[in-house]
């Protein structure tokens, strides 16, 4: 049984975009790949056609991967969420308590965490320590470097 995986809209649509774009583009260049290889000769001895038949089945382990979890994908729906606490989607406005900092992140699936953007994944250490914690709440965070005390400034959506 294949785990549920939770995305945005638009983290769906970006990996939709990739396997059409495995399909539609990679696969046909591999296989042009082979066919030239092909050309050259001598199947048993011939270098390229063994690199090209194992970049198409890599491709084709890629390209199978990605369309199960697009079958076993779910899209969170923001309207049922409670947008008094943090959880995942929330925009999350924290204060470290130790040296003043604030930090603004979102909260976002896994597969769609990117720090450059302050897309910070529900399963990072901090993002486990604040959800489900309010504004106002003072919170303690393991991280690898230790124990950070963190104030939570303001939840929004």
């Amino acid at each position: 049984m294949t785990e549920t995986k939770y995305f945005t809209e638009d983290g769906l649509l970006k990996l939709r975009n990739e396997v059409d774009e495995l399909i539609r583009v990679e696969r046909p260049a591999i296989s042009k790949q082979i066919a030239e290889a092909r050309d050259k000769g001598d199947l048993s001895e011939n270098a390229e056609y063994d690199a090209a038949k194992e970049a198409q089945g890599l491709l084709e382990l890629k390209i199978a991967k990605l369309q199960e979890v697009i079958r076993s994908a779910r899209i969170i729906d923001e309207s049922k969420m409670d947008v008094s606490k943090v959880l995942i989607l929330s925009k999350v406005k924290i204060k470290n308590l130790s040296n003043g900092a604030e930090m603004n992140y979102t909260l976002v699936p896994e597969n769609e965490a990117n720090l450059k953007d302050r897309k910070l994944s529900v399963s990072s250490p901090i993002a486990k320590g604040l959800l489900g914690k309010k504004a106002g709440d003072m919170v303690e965070i393991e991280i690898p470097a230790g124990k950070i005390k963190f104030q939570i400034v303001e939840v929004t959506r």
